[in-house]
């Protein structure tokens, strides 16, 4: 998703006009709307500055506009929020299951799945794991939240706060109080 594409996303889900948005960041009320217009159709492209400033302005972690370090673990973790936004239900996350067996397998990665649900493809799908503590914290609590919207047990709305002012919303599995709140209580 382009950079002016989570620009228009973000400020309709904040319910926010371009003229308000423009505003907000500081650009003059006459102009403000127009400019915001031609970020959000990728016409122009907002400086590292404006982009923070209309994250903040939308009450979202800046993560989401501006990565600091290309290809970390918080960099790995937008790019797949973003994918699953865009294609809600092309990712799905799972747990493997741990297997003691000092056997010499073939294959170095098997998992199994049930294809009895219309769910899975008629080919099997690839499974994908990290080598990269942090990033597979990462991914395991955002397995936790997906499966807690499957489940009702957290709204659509409260999922898309999760993701926006991620990591701020990390609670480490549960393991301490979030930075941020993002559950409707």
């Amino acid at each position: 998703m382009t950079i002016g594409k989570k620009i228009k996303f973000v400020r309709k889900l904040r319910k926010m006009t371009q003229q308000e948005l423009g505003v907000a960041v500081g650009l003059e009320e006459k102009g403000a709307a127009n400019r915001i217009a031609q970020y959000e159709c990728d016409y122009r492209f907002p400086q590292k500055d404006m982009l923070i400033d209309m994250a903040k302005a939308m009450d979202i972690n800046p993560l989401n506009f501006v990565s600091e370090v290309p290809g970390s673990a918080e960099d790995i973790m937008q790019t797949f929020f973003w994918l699953d936004e865009d294609n809600r239900g092309a990712i799905n996350l799972f747990s493997l299951i741990r297997s003691n067996k000092k056997e010499k397998v073939t294959t170095k990665a098997v998992a199994q799945y049930d294809d009895n649900d219309d769910y899975w493809p008629d080919e099997p799908p690839v499974g994908m794991w990290f080598k990269y503590g942090l990033v597979d914290e990462f991914m395991r609590e955002w397995m936790i939240r997906k499966q807690e919207l499957a489940k009702k047990g957290i709204t659509e709305n409260e999922y898309l706060e999760w993701k926006l002012n991620w990591p701020d919303t990390c609670d480490d599995c549960g393991k301490f109080e979030a930075k941020k709140g993002w559950r409707n209580e």
